[in-house]
């Protein structure tokens, strides 16, 4: 049995080495482009939406960094404060605006089936139509922790239009700075690549769609084609879902990792980290218990077993399992090469894999327990991604039910010009 054990687990690192789309690799990342590649008269219309909920710790940095980008054409921003109890609109609305590029729009409360920040993504969306009516240039989706290099946003356009894409995407610098970031963030950029093989969401003749959410540009008339963000509002994998809707549609992807943008959202304690990953990792295994034990199978025999047949097997079992052992810590490295941390961190994948199997299992604990998905002080139960089906809650002061839910018009300010 164990030398099935390990012969298995070996082939299944066979496969994932040679026939999962590189998933190891270190790339691609966009690099920024000359300032010169880009004039005025070719720059299409960018509209930036950044949803916004208690963000008053990295507002006015995340904001800072758009308001200075370096893009020729026109260039907008719709911050949707979504019911903030901190400073988060005041703040935004007191950042110096030279070019006039800020607008501050207080959202209303979800309706139903709607995730909070998809509803406030909608409601950027909607805004930038209103702005403007047509249906050329860009929409850029992203997050209000994520700080941008001045020359991000014409690189992302210049990527798009060079290579004829609908969508460009990017996983954002993450945070890596204290133990457990060291630890454990590593490998969440790690797992999220062997999910969704860069290289196989980037290929047309592919069925694999995935994207980051931190980074999400996309044409406005490909997003109008999929119906818009409606189409997504039953989904919290939103930035995920929203990839397989383009690519359904017969769109072109682009994912990669990014130089130009870094996330400021720390990950202090390996209970955070837990956090982050027991949101929604019953939400991708759709619920099923089925695939939760699976999963947690799979996840044993791929990471774990190789390093207890080489520890404690003998003869032949141990030799296989110190090659499939040496195979998982050696695709590692180049994801801990991008972080700039030492190599020896790959001998505790193991360890790091038993952490996000046992995350995955709180997240099912979760869901069973009547949680659901916890974020932001709103908690969706019993939520199927792309369904448009889920109840949410939210505290006593703000609370949203199915059925009927009071709404607060949404009012907007721009900055005066």
């Amino acid at each position: 049995m164990l030398l099935a054990l390990a012969i298995l687990s070996a082939v299944i690192w066979f496969g994932l080495i040679f026939f999962h789309g590189k998933f190891w690799q270190g790339g691609p990342i966009l690099q920024p482009i000359p300032p010169q590649t880009h004039t005025a008269t070719i720059a299409p219309e960018v509209t930036v939406v950044i949803p916004a909920r208690d963000e008053a710790a990295s507002i006015e940095t995340a904001l800072s960094s758009l308001l200075m980008q370096e893009y020729p054409g026109k260039l907008s921003l719709i911050l949707v404060n979504d019911r903030s109890e901190d400073a988060t609109g005041a703040l935004a609305r007191a950042l110096p605006d030279p070019h006039k590029r800020l607008t501050v729009l207080d959202g209303a409360d979800p309706e139903a089936g709607w995730s909070g920040k998809l509803w406030a993504v909608s409601q950027g969306v909607a805004e930038a139509n209103r702005q403007n009516a047509g249906t050329g240039g860009y929409i850029l989706l992203t997050d209000a922790d994520i700080v941008h290099a001045p020359a991000h946003i014409a690189t992302l356009v210049a990527k798009a239009q060079t290579d004829a894409l609908h969508m460009v995407s990017e996983m954002v610098e993450l945070q890596c700075e204290s133990l457990a970031e060291r630890a454990l963030v590593p490998a969440f950029v790690f797992f999220f690549a062997l999910l969704y093989p860069f290289a196989k969401v980037n290929n047309p003749a592919s069925r694999t769609a995935g994207a980051a959410g931190g980074t999400i540009l996309i044409r406005r008339d490909t997003l109008a084609e999929i119906g818009g963000i409606a189409a997504l509002r039953g989904a919290l994998i939103d930035d995920c879902t929203l990839a397989s809707c383009v690519k359904q549609t017969g769109g072109r992807l682009y994912l990669g990792h990014s130089c130009l943008a870094k996330s400021i959202r720390p990950y202090p304690r390996a209970a955070d980290v837990w956090n982050m990953i027991a949101r929604t990792a019953y939400v991708q295994l759709h619920f099923s218990a089925i695939l939760l034990v699976l999963t947690v199978l799979a996840m044993l025999v791929v990471w774990v077993a190789p390093g207890l047949l080489a520890l404690f097997g003998h003869g032949v079992v141990q030799w296989v399992g110190l090659a499939t052992w040496l195979t998982s810590m050696a695709s590692f490295l180049p994801t801990l090469r991008r972080f700039r941390i030492s190599p020896l961190w790959a001998l505790a994948l193991p360890l790091v894999a038993l952490f996000y199997t046992a995350a995955t299992l709180g997240s099912a604990l979760n869901h069973y327990r009547g949680r659901g998905v916890v974020w932001k002080n709103r908690a969706y139960r019993d939520a199927i991604p792309n369904s448009g089906k889920q109840t949410v809650d939210t505290p006593a002061r703000e609370a949203v039910s199915d059925t009927a839910a009071p709404r607060r018009s949404g009012q907007q300010s721009r900055r005066p010009h």
